[in-house]
């Protein structure tokens, strides 16, 4: 299926009385660029959240920021006698050698050693609850990724429409554009043979002249006619169909054999090089237009490719 590289998705987690947020952002990108927005408690974190997200994601410039916040319960101090006695006989010691010593302000009590727990929360729960938070906002990312994937495509396969209907009408009118050029062509040649040998068909025989005219006539003809690059634009539209379709071959891991955003943007290059061949055979007004019209469609839809997976 195809998906956009630009989507966001975001998810929480709660573990010990502490609240995880995680955000994922993701733009388009050549290759698959993490960067990570971590502050220290989820460092070691890091090295899990990138085996998770390589694995699912193909191309993009990823950013992974995370914060966390303590519940009111988590940063209170419980003020025990013991630890407060303790605190009275030091302080009560150390006036006997310095007697002006002053008593301490409470916030020194409550960040007084001992006072606080003296280990966090498990290295490997911070771990666990990142990557929950990173598992539901990538899911919530993906599905964001499809919907402007599907909404990209229906772009392309609009513009390959339009495509298709130049293409046909330039292969309905090229019969009449070649006959065009070949009574052009022998009027051009009958005019030159006369202004350089006046009188000079009278000593030329019929049939001769008119298969002299005819061969080149049909040269001119062979070097202006655009069937084959019609027929070529025909057949990348069914690649490009084939490519947008949801039911196109997937590689092992569910996954496409290899990024259809890469084989979009190889196919409009061919594509536009078949425009550029169409239009300097143009033997008419009619073709160059159509050239000029098919090569402005292929540059939209290559636009729209540089978003795709």
């Amino acid at each position: 299926m195809i998906s956009s590289m630009t989507a966001f998705g975001s998810a929480q987690a709660e573990f010990d009385d502490i609240t995880l947020a995680l955000e994922l952002r993701s733009v388009n990108s050549r290759f698959l660029d993490l960067y990570f927005r971590l502050p220290e408690e989820l460092r070691q974190a890091e090295t899990p959240l990138r085996e998770l997200l390589s694995g699912a994601l193909g191309r993009g410039k990823v950013e992974i920021r995370a914060n966390f916040s303590r519940s009111a319960s988590a940063n209170a101090v419980r003020l025990e006698p013991e630890a407060l006695r303790t605190i009275e006989s030091q302080l009560a010691a150390v006036r006997a050698v310095f007697p002006d010593t002053p008593a301490p302000r409470l916030v020194e009590i409550l960040n007084w050693p001992g006072l606080r727990p003296a280990e966090g929360p498990d290295p490997q729960a911070w771990t666990a609850a990142c990557l929950q938070a990173a598992g539901q906002a990538l899911e919530q990312m993906q599905a964001a990724r499809v919907r402007e994937g599907q909404r990209l495509a229906a772009m392309m396969l609009d513009c390959a429409g339009q495509i298709e209907a130049i293409v046909a009408q330039v292969e309905q009118r090229l019969p009449a554009l070649l006959a065009e050029h070949r009574e052009r062509l022998a009027a051009k040649l009958r005019e030159s043979v006369e202004a350089a040998f006046p009188g000079g068909f009278a000593h030329i025989g019929g049939t001769e002249l008119s298969e002299r005219l005819s061969q080149e006539a049909t040269l001119f003809a062979l070097r202006i006619d655009v069937a084959e690059e019609l027929s070529r634009l025909r057949s990348h539209l069914q690649e490009l169909r084939h490519i947008l379709s949801d039911d196109a071959p997937a590689a092992r891991g569910g996954k496409r054999g290899g990024s259809a955003g890469k084989r979009l943007d190889f196919l409009f290059q061919e594509m536009n090089r078949e425009a550029n061949t169409l239009g300097s055979k143009a033997g008419g007004v009619d073709v160059t237009r159509a050239a000029m019209d098919l090569k402005l469609l292929i540059e939209q839809m290559r636009e729209q490719a540089q978003n795709i997976e």
